[in-house]
Order: C-alpha cells, then sequence, then structure tokens
C-alpha cells in the first residue's frame, strides 16, 4: 500500500486510550457489555438525552438490528439515499426488502424530502434519512411525512454525532438511530458503531437480539433466575477492550470537536476565493443546522478536473478521495431496478465530489500545505 505524508485519515489517540484497555484487562471482563461499554451507554444516553443506547460491533449491526427490531420482511419496501454507503441498504436488503433510492438535494446532499412522498406506497415499511458529512436532513418533513403514513424513520447518522436540526441532536427524531466509530469518524475505536433507541416499547427486545436473542441481559440484572433463547438475534457485543478506547475518545469529545472545527473553518476560509473563482462548489450548512464538523468536500465542475486534482494532490505527497457510487447504479442495485438518470443530482455529484484530508491530529502545518497545492491547481488547462 502506498503511503503519503499527508493521508486522508490518521487515527489520533492520548494516552488514556491505553490507559483504559489496560483497565479493562485487569477488571477480567474484556468481553461484551463489561464496565467500559457500559460507561461509553451511559455518556451518550445523558449527551443526547435519550432512553437507551446500545454499543454494537459496528454501524452496520446497528442497522441490522433496526430491521430486526422492525420485523422487515420480504415485499416490504425501506427508502433510502442513493448517496450513502452500502450499509444502509444492504441491512434492509438482507430481512428480504426492496430498497426504494431516492435522489439528493443539491445543497446539502442529503435526501431530497421534496421527492420523498411520491415513492411511498402502501409496502414502504422504513425511511432511513443519512445525515450527509454530519449534517442534518429535513427532519421536519421527514417526520411529518412518516407520521402521516405510519412508517417508521431510522436516521443513519454515522457522520452525525453531536450535529443537530432546528437545536435538535441528531439521531434523536426517528424511533431508531445508528451511530458510527470506524476509524474515519470524529470519535473512533477503529470499527465499532451504537444503536440509539428512541422508542421505549423496543428496548427490551433490542436487548434481546444484541444478545444472540437470549434475555442474558435481563437475568444479569436479576429480573429472571435463568436466561435462553427467547427469540432470533445475534451477537452485536464489542470487545470490552474496544469500548475501553472509544470511551477515552468520548471523554475528550468536546476537545476533538473544536479541532475539527477549526480544520473546517479554516478550509472554508481559504479555499472560499479560489472555489469562487474556479467554479468549485463547497459545503452548504443551512443555518438551522449544526454540524458535527465530519468531513470536508469539494464538489469539482467536471469528473475530468476531480480526477487531475486528485492526481495532482498526490504528487505533493497528498491523499484525497472521492465518496460514495450512487447505490441504484450498482451490479445489486440495478437488480432492483435502479438504472441511469434515475437519481440525476447524485449522479453528477458523485462524478465531482473530492473529500480532502481530515482527520483529529492534522497540524497547521499539513493543513496549510493542502490548501496550497488546491491553489495550485492548474485550471488554465480547461479554458
Amino acid at each position: 500500500m502506498i503511503t503519503y505524508p499527508i493521508p486522508f485519515n490518521k487515527t489520533a489517540t492520548s494516552r488514556c486510550e491505553f490507559q483504559y484497555m489496560m483497565e479493562a484487562i485487569e477488571r477480567g471482563h474484556v468481553s461484551g457489555d463489561g464496565h467500559f461499554t457500559q460507561q461509553c451507554n451511559v455518556f451518550l444516553e445523558q449527551f443526547l438525552s435519550v432512553p437507551k443506547v446500545l454499543l454494537t460491533t459496528s454501524c452496520t449491526h446497528a442497522l441490522e438490528m433496526s430491521a430486526l427490531l422492525l420485523d422487515i420482511k420480504p415485499g416490504d419496501e425501506v427508502i433510502v439515499p442513493t448517496y450513502t454507503f452500502v450499509s444502509t441498504a444492504n441491512a434492509f436488503v438482507l430481512r428480504g426488502a426492496k430498497p426504494v433510492f431516492i435522489d439528493s438535494r443539491k445543497d446539502t446532499l442529503n435526501m431530497d424530502e421534496r421527492k420523498l412522498e411520491a415513492l411511498v406506497t402502501e409496502r414502504t415499511k422504513a425511511i432511513v434519512p443519512v445525515h450527509y458529512g454530519g449534517i442534518g436532513c429535513e427532519m421536519d418533513a421527514i417526520m411529518d411525512i412518516a407520521q402521516r403514513h405510519n412508517i417508521a424513520v431510522v436516521e443513519d447518522n454515522a457522520h452525525g454525532l453531536f450535529g443537530k436540526y432546528r437545536g435538535k441532536n441528531l439521531g434523536t427524531f426517528g424511533c431508531m438511530a445508528t451511530q458510527s466509530f470506524h476509524e474515519t469518524k470524529n470519535i473512533s475505536c477503529g470499527e465499532g458503531g451504537a444503536l440509539i433507541v428512541n422508542d421505549e416499547t423496543l428496548i427490551d427486545r433490542a436487548e434481546i437480539l444484541r444478545e444472540k436473542g437470549t434475555n442474558r441481559s435481563r437475568f444479569f440484572r436479576g429480573l429472571v433466575d435463568k436466561y435462553s433463547w427467547v427469540d432470533v438475534g445475534s451477537s452485536y457485543l464489542p470487545s470490552d477492550l474496544l469500548a475501553a478506547f472509544l470511551f477515552a475518545q468520548l471523554e475528550r469529545s468536546e476537545q476533538i470537536q473544536h479541532k475539527r472545527q477549526q480544520i473546517w473553518e479554516r478550509y472554508y476560509k481559504e479555499l472560499s476565493g479560489w472555489a469562487k473563482a474556479n467554479g468549485v462548489i463547497l459545503p452548504t450548512v443551512p443555518p438551522h443546522c449544526d454540524q458535527a464538523w465530519h468531513m470536508f468536500y469539494m464538489v469539482m465542475p467536471s469528473l475530468k478536473h476531480r480526477q487531475d486534482l486528485i492526481a495532482h494532490l498526490k504528487k505533493h505527497g497528498i491523499l484525497s478521495v472521492f465518496h460514495y457510487l450512487p447505490l441504484h447504479l450498482s451490479d445489486v442495485g440495478q437488480q432492483f431496478g435502479g438504472k441511469p438518470g434515475q437519481c440525476p443530482v447524485a449522479e453528477d455529484y458523485s462524478d465531482r465530489l473530492i473529500r480532502l484530508p481530515f482527520y483529529n491530529s492534522l497540524s497547521d502545518e499539513e493543513q496549510e500545505k493542502v490548501i496550497e497545492a488546491i491553489c495550485q491547481f492548474d485550471f488554465t488547462k480547461y479554458a
């Protein structure tokens, strides 16, 4: 694998991650639902003011749990943005559902809520908004449509921890939401996630599904005198070693978010003039949204501009990347009826979007090199 002096992403740690992992070992409980798992759950419950958070092995597994909790079955339809990671759709496809792909807004790249109601049918069982880049979807409109049609909303909040929509935390609108703690996220343990349960009627079953379909959690709380297999489920519990690593990052979340805000704002400030002069689109953050400072992207004038800029930055030792390919154009997406032109905004932006290096330990000097290299990009050859 080629390494770059300035990578796209880099894990940043303090000594606390290793101290807490050692403490987990010394406590003698490194499997799931140990001391640090509970600490992470409580931290998130209190920060988000939600009834239940269950740490999971990944955001993908949290999404799979949500599909189980909604009793998704063959023939059901689930509306998902086409511009998202495959897990958003895959979790429901695994239960036999048909993904119905919705196009993106031109400003935030979130699902276009204005096109949502036309996709609702009597088979629609769930709507899964993804808060792209940690900027909230238009949840007022989405929730209104969902409530009028009695459809569940599951927020894929992989990008959006600490973000808000109209003053309310992302991940607290739907009956459930999912979080990611993958290494590319603001707060990370390498691989990890969480299921946020906002509907209290789902809590008991969520605990059962997460514990291989057993009522083991109730047993350890002394609510039953033995535990057994009571439902379909799987093992979605992360090791307490990962939870220990994660808890150290959650404790520093305010510091991490402040640093990421500085990085994002510097990119925006110093690239705005260059972008305007060259027809490059920078991120839009609506005034009613508090973003999560998850990523910084640019939308270039064309696919060739995007590919040439990636190559240009590589020559300067800087790794930048594109993002999602629309799911409806994938091999599997086409099996569900996806075809070119179905989601024109997502198709267009997918060709032109580039993500810049963005990680917690990105130094001022490194960011300066990225900005200088971008501003040296030769647009004259496209005239």
